[in-house]
């Protein structure tokens, strides 16, 4: 019982301080902005009881597989499990990643993770299917239905709703939906969010713009949106996989586009 507490622990820790998937929809590494947050998706499928290792998985790599790379590539023992996530716990600071670590190791085993983390090519949904803890679901489809930003038009400071809307008939994979704005100042501004395995059915999103400059951007350490005067291109990606992964498991459903203004 302590050892299953210590893991839901480590998951809430984990889930509290994760980073957002790097967006590959345009084939480039995009800035990824808090000022994107998720508000929901409906309907909340809850079809599975105890942990999902999928989503904690997909933020354990986004947040880990670099820091495993540098490990790996640098040698030393690593025969068991708790070598390579004890190396990561120490590298990162975080007892809660090496516990997430050790979990997702467990499953295959030292050498195998090893290899499948060289393989994932920086993929984190690829490198969880690997590991068969995230579903794979080939057969999948996804229709944009509806895609609006309310208001259409607001001054700087005025939080933008995007409402997406999307219809599957035979249901989705594992995969992702990415949004991303083309700015006035040309600062690439995107996020993407984790799509778990659906039925059949109808689904929608909300995600907030707030639309305002980030008291807490360093110029000094790259580029800060300032949310000029002008009209912002929404551009949105309902995928399998990774958006723009050249993975197996991998394809973009649909896209769409939208746009809203902020005035002078």
């Amino acid at each position: 019982m302590k050892s299953v507490t210590v893991f839901l622990a480590a998951v809430l820790v984990l889930e509290a301080t994760a980073l957002p998937t790097v967006l590959r929809f345009s084939q480039e590494r995009a800035v990824l902005k808090p000022q994107l947050v998720r508000l929901h998706q409906v309907p909340i499928v809850k079809d599975k009881v105890g942990v999902d290792l999928c989503p904690t998985c997909v933020d354990f790599t986004t947040q880990a597989i670099n820091a495993l790379l540098e490990i790996i590539l640098n040698g030393g023992v690593l025969t068991a499990c708790s070598d390579l996530c004890g190396a990561l716990a120490n590298k990162t600071g975080s007892q809660a990643v090496g516990a997430i670590c050790d979990v997702l190791c467990s499953i295959v085993g030292v050498e195998e993770f090893i290899q499948l983390i060289q393989d994932a090519d920086l993929d984190p949904i690829y490198f969880c299917e690997l590991i068969t803890v995230c579903p794979v679901f080939d057969s999948g489809d996804a229709n944009i239905t509806a895609l609006t930003v309310k208001p259409p038009q607001g001054p700087q400071g005025t939080s933008f709703i995007v409402d997406i809307e999307y219809t599957s008939k035979n249901g989705t994979g594992t995969g992702e939906l990415v949004i991303e704005l083309d700015t006035v100042d040309g600062i690439p501004v995107a996020s993407a969010f984790l799509q778990q395995k659906q039925p059949p059915g109808t689904y929608g999103s909300k995600i907030t713009i707030h639309a305002k400059p980030d008291p807490d951007c360093d110029p000094t350490q790259g580029p800060c949106e300032m949310w000029l005067p002008g009209t912002y291109i929404v551009k949105i990606a309902l995928c399998n996989g990774e958006c723009g992964s050249l993975h197996p498991h991998s394809q973009i459903y649909d896209t769409g586009s939208t746009n809203f203004t902020i005035t002078g």
